[in-house]
């Protein structure tokens, strides 16, 4: 795949679905395809930034999972717990910084906080890209709590109330990130689940029928070459391709 004749999204989201459905028609419990998925993850993100992808978020907990079945929530930790080291020195490797979006409360256990805290300075100096994987995370919660940190940098005189606008909500969210430009999910579902709704304002949005275990490099590539032929004109009209 040449890149060079590809339009490359500087920002792109991916919510990551579908996990326990392909491992149901595998005869698999959905543990396992959670598993895989994550597996997943890891080589699909390494490609992404290959690309020339700059920042990568992922959905891979919100903070309604929290509703699933114990089994399935303890499972979905205990990978957390093992997994996210070895992916953030993975990252390291590839010069790309973590990061994690989501709200730090219970009944996330301080033992996983703190391999969070750790992963984040492990990669802190790391300059190709920023990967940011949304854990215990929801869009309302994090405008919320956005909204709250404003208002206390008011209240304190750190800002005034007419620096207030657009491009400042980005600086409180929970990482500092420039919006999305291109937003993916997989598993056919189509609809956004709470997830990056302010920073989604004008992303483009690709629904693949695939679930996220079988989403490999050839179809994000493939995802990329649909990115390509959209036409972003963001409220305005681009006369050279003669569009209404």
């Amino acid at each position: 795949m040449d890149y060079t004749k590809l339009k490359i999204p500087n920002h792109v989201a991916i919510i990551l679905d579908g996990n326990g459905r392909w491992a149901k028609e595998r005869g698999l419990s959905r543990s396992e395809g959670h598993k895989v998925g994550f597996n997943n993850l890891v080589n699909l993100s390494k490609h992404v930034f290959r690309t020339g992808v700059k920042y990568l978020s992922v959905y891979a907990f919100s903070t309604e999972n929290f509703k699933r079945s114990k089994e399935e929530v303890n499972f979905l930790m205990n990978i957390f717990e093992k997994k996210f080291v070895e992916y953030a020195k993975t990252l390291k490797e590839e010069n790309i910084k973590l990061v994690f979006s989501g709200g730090r409360e219970k009944p996330v256990k301080q033992k996983l906080l703190d391999i969070i805290d750790y992963c984040e300075n492990l990669t802190k100096d790391c300059t190709k890209g920023v990967m940011n994987i949304c854990f215990n995370y929801g869009s309302h919660l994090e405008i919320v709590e956005a909204v709250k940190r404003i208002s206390k940098d008011v209240k304190d005189n750190k800002i005034d109330i007419s620096d207030i606008n657009e491009e400042c909500l980005y600086h409180y969210m929970f990482q500092d990130l420039p919006p999305v430009d291109f937003m993916i999910r997989t598993s056919g579902e189509i609809r956004l689940s709470n997830f990056m709704l302010y920073q989604l304002s004008y992303a483009e949005l690709y629904f693949p029928e695939t679930y996220f275990p079988a989403f490999d490099n050839d179809a994000f590539d493939n995802a990329l070459i649909e990115y390509t032929k959209r036409d972003r004109r963001f409220g305005g009209i681009n006369y050279e391709t003669k569009s209404n």
